[in-house]
């Protein structure tokens, strides 16, 4: 019996000293760094307002983390909405391990430094000013060559910016300038971005990273008169075509088509996207606040995503997070799972001529048929561009619901 007592004792002791082993995290600001090609590093700076919250800072952008769990001395945090996850384990106040993204199939390793809230440390005086706009080309002279536009603006050392391509943008940016070098950085909870450029006055030439998996190169020039091209007529309707016509499942399994007695006379936007997506979530939010403004006056949305997960339960698990996170009111119907092929997409709406953006936004009129079709989405971190895009498109479907 004395045996049995001390031995209840014991693992009352271990299980009281395993439960002290648990580390938590501390309130306060982190500075969390990604390792990318050619030895650099992707910076960002998160907040801890508890033990089970924080929130990711990319200039103006702010990301709420809500899904963080301890086990013993590790740390799992799990971003909101995208499948992706930083595992670590604490070496004190810090911690560090491995950023993984699933959908992707993705390691990063990472450390995070605790009350530090400096995202990049200059070692020089800033030597130009980068603010205004920019002429840019990717991987100038490959086949995948590119155009984009540089937006940026500088107070002292600090940039913001984003650069915006033809189908979208590069997030919310913020980095310095270190005497003759640009540095910008973002983590938006799928996409860990790096911008790295030597300055010459009106030029700069760097590199772009995207976590440790790929790199290409970029050239600009300060040209204040630039503009990309438009936008709205990338992706249209092959002769003989004048509406759209698909029949998907929902989460319930009831096939949805533009046949549908909610969709009959009424003015339609159907959006091609998937929930992985960061533009395709800027543009979800925006379109869930306008359908909830005007579903009332006769506006529908209904998404097709496609959907990187190998089953459709998977598939529709996040799209259910997705659902919850936004607040979505419309339908999301799963029009592919498996692969997030944009040729695989056009093959199921062979009335497109082609799908080369996540998201694609196609509006139909009330009569069904198709009148502008708008390839991808500038967000708000596009500043400027993001606020005319919702005026426009305000002013279009208005036009569209007073016929």
């Amino acid at each position: 019996m004395r045996y049995l007592s001390f031995l209840l004792l014991a693992v009352i002791f271990i299980s009281c000293k395993d439960l002290d082993t648990i580390n938590i995290l501390k309130k306060g600001n982190y500075r969390m760094v990604l390792d990318v090609q050619d030895n650099e590093e992707l910076p960002f700076i998160f907040e801890v307002t508890s033990d089970s919250t924080l929130t990711i800072f990319n200039a103006d952008e702010r990301i709420d983390v809500d899904e963080i769990r301890y086990a013993n001395d590790s740390i799992y945090i799990k971003t909101p909405v995208f499948q992706s996850y930083f595992a670590g384990v604490f070496e004190g106040e810090n911690f560090s391990g491995q950023y993984i993204n699933k959908t992707r199939n993705r390691i990063v390793p990472f450390a995070a430094i605790y009350d530090k809230d400096i995202r990049f440390s200059p070692e020089a005086a800033a030597a130009f000013d980068v603010s205004g706009v920019w002429e840019v080309v990717f991987s100038k002279g490959d086949k995948n060559e590119y155009i984009a536009k540089g937006i940026f603006e500088q107070d002292g050392q600090h940039v913001t910016g984003t650069f915006r391509t033809t189908t979208g943008d590069y997030r919310y940016l913020e980095g310095i300038v270190d005497g003759s070098t640009l540095r910008l950085s973002t983590y938006d909870g799928a996409h860990a971005f790096l911008f790295i450029a030597d300055l010459n006055y009106n030029t700069m030439e760097g590199q772009f990273y995207s976590g440790n998996h790929w790199k290409e190169p970029f050239v600009a020039k300060k040209n204040p008169d630039y503009e990309l091209p438009e936008i709205d007529e990338l992706t249209f309707l092959n002769d003989g075509y004048k509406s759209l016509e698909f029949s998907f499942p929902d989460e319930n399994g009831n096939m949805v088509s533009l046949s549908d007695e909610r969709f009959k006379d009424k003015v339609v936007l159907v959006q091609i996207m998937g929930t992985w997506c960061p533009n395709c979530l800027d543009s979800s939010k925006f379109y869930t606040e306008f359908h909830n403004k005007n579903k009332e006056n006769g506006f529908e949305v209904v998404a097709l995503t496609v959907e990187f997960k190998k089953n459709p339960e998977a598939a529709f698990e996040n799209i259910e997070r997705l659902r919850e996170r936004i607040g979505m009111t419309y339908p999301i119907l799963l029009a592919q799972y498996g692969s997030g092929s944009k040729s695989k997409m056009q093959d199921k709406l062979p009335a497109l001529n082609h799908i080369i953006s996540y998201p694609t936004s196609i509006f139909i009129d009330r009569t069904g048929r198709v009148c502008k079709i708008h390839t991808g989405f500038n967000g708000p971190g596009t500043g400027e561009k993001y606020t005319s895009y919702k005026a426009e498109f305000e002013r279009f479907v208005g036009e569209l619901l007073a016929k």
